[in-house]
């Protein structure tokens, strides 16, 4: 019996309940012939049954443990029956029959309660393991998502924990089989990491890493529960945070001026009037000369006007699908009859199918301010001002305005999308600072770039067509 069921139990034929069903009746069976065998009920062979329930309650599913409790209980009521009516048992035994099978259903129902309440806490281990899981895929999303470079390390400094921004702040690449200290990626934090350590000092601190030269805000965030585990380490770049705040000041500015505009507006337009009405009249030649002085200033200031409240009226974006590979030329031809260039100055690289969502009328005015600087700095040779347009890796388009002009001196590029800053006498000052204000209204992004050959280079990178 015994080979049969272990060679059932490696085959796993028949069905569990049935190889169960026929070990704990093989059981029930030779036990009770081996009880009869023995002298019956006195004996005492019955309580072996007891070991077989019990394992029948812990490794069954329902109710059946019971059921085996009473084959188990009739099989040894019946043996003593038999042996009362054949060998003249003593009937008083009846007694004992009876509490032991008592005992097979006690058992057998205890077990069955433990095997339920054991399969409840696996299955809450099983859900539990679970909800840790997602939680921890969960601070994973969160912490690769963060802009700030974030760093999770022990009490000796293993680096558990890190997101890209930690690598391009650093300089450093992890790789999965690293285990790497924060004494081998970044000896500078490392030092700060003991020092807070040991004094809980000063949780903010502006370092500039010596590998990127990044200038940094490192903020430590102990992790404590059953006494000091380690550290979250933050590394905020300053150069982002100086940028926002840049952001804000010139958006405040923005604002400003444009409520400055509305009330410049009414007073020119009084002037301008004036100084017509005035040049109506006969005038020596100095007073024409200084009504014309009026004029023209008065048209400057009105021009200013006319961009600060173009500005002001960024937000109101009306995007659409444009192909960029068919309006560029057009657009590149209109200008050139309305500038009155020769077409050869113009040399323009476009990948086939480079879809943009843009608001129509705010890229006229960026193409107009971006390709009217170009060509006021070009040398009016051909090829002079070049425009390409292809698409990234990751689907975005992107627009390089390029032209072989004199470069921009490194210490005026921070000035050059700043309001109100030229380099040219005749400037407002607005055009750049207008055309990346539009470009931002429009999910893209305006930067220049220094090309290596030399001139100026100003890039468009629209936004994803996935993310509109």
């Amino acid at each position: 019996m015994t080979l049969i069921s272990l060679l059932t139990i490696k085959l796993r034929r028949p069905r569990f309940n049935l190889q169960l069903a026929f070990q704990v009746g093989t059981d029930i069976v030779c036990i009770t012939v081996l009880s009869h065998a023995s002298g019956g009920i006195q004996s005492g062979l019955g309580v072996l049954l007891l070991v077989s329930l019990t394992a029948t309650g812990l490794i069954s599913r329902g109710k059946t443990t019971l059921f085996f409790a009473a084959l188990a209980s009739i099989a040894v009521l019946l043996q003593h029956s038999y042996a009362v009516l054949t060998q003249d048992a003593a009937v008083a035994q009846y007694v004992q029959a009876g509490l032991l099978s008592t005992a097979y259903f006690a058992v057998a129902w205890l077990a069955h309660t433990m095997a339920k309440y054991a399969s409840a806490s696996e299955n809450l281990a099983a859900l539990r393991g679970v909800d840790l899981a997602n939680m921890a895929e969960t601070n994973r999303l969160v912490i690769q998502d963060m802009p700030d470079g974030v760093l999770v390390v022990n009490e000796s400094g293993m680096v558990k924990q890190y997101n890209p921004g930690v690598e391009r702040l650093l300089g450093y690449t992890f790789s999965n089989t690293d285990n790497a200290t924060l004494k081998s990626c970044a000896p500078l934090l490392a030092d700060r990491f003991a020092v807070w350590r040991l004094h809980q000092g000063r949780e903010h601190e502006v370092l500039r890493l010596p590998i990127t030269n990044h200038q940094v805000r490192v903020r430590f965030l102990p992790v404590e529960r059953d006494g000091f585990w380690g550290a979250i380490i933050f590394l905020e770049d300053m150069q982002r945070v100086q940028a926002q705040a840049q952001q804000i000041k010139l958006a405040a500015l923005g604002r400003l001026t444009a409520n400055i505009a509305h009330e410049v507006r009414n007073p020119l337009s009084a002037i301008s009037y004036a100084t017509e009405l005035l040049q109506e009249e006969k005038h020596d030649p100095g007073q024409t000369r200084l009504f014309q002085i009026i004029m023209d200033n008065a048209a400057r200031l009105n021009h200013i006007v006319e961009d600060v409240l173009q500005l002001n009226r960024r937000d109101r974006v009306q995007s659409e699908d444009y192909n960029l590979t068919e309006k560029l030329p057009l657009y590149i031809e209109g200008l050139r009859h309305t500038q009155g260039v020769s077409q050869e100055i113009f040399l323009i690289k476009i990948a086939p199918a480079c879809v943009i969502r843009f608001d129509l009328g705010h890229l006229d005015q960026v193409l107009w301010n971006l390709c009217r600087n170009a060509l006021r700095y070009c040398s009016k040779l051909t090829g002079s001002v070049q425009l390409s347009v292809w698409c990234s890796n990751d689907g975005r388009t992107i627009l390089e305005i390029l032209n072989d002009g004199p470069p921009v001196a490194p210490e005026t590029v921070q000035q050059l999308f700043e309001p109100f800053f030229t380099m040219t006498a005749g400037g407002t000052g607005l055009g750049l600072y207008i055309a990346r204000e539009l470009c931002e209204a429009n999910g893209a992004t305006l930067e220049y770039r220094q090309p290596t050959k030399g001139g100026a280079c100003f890039r468009i990178v629209f936004g994803d067509q996935n993310d509109r």
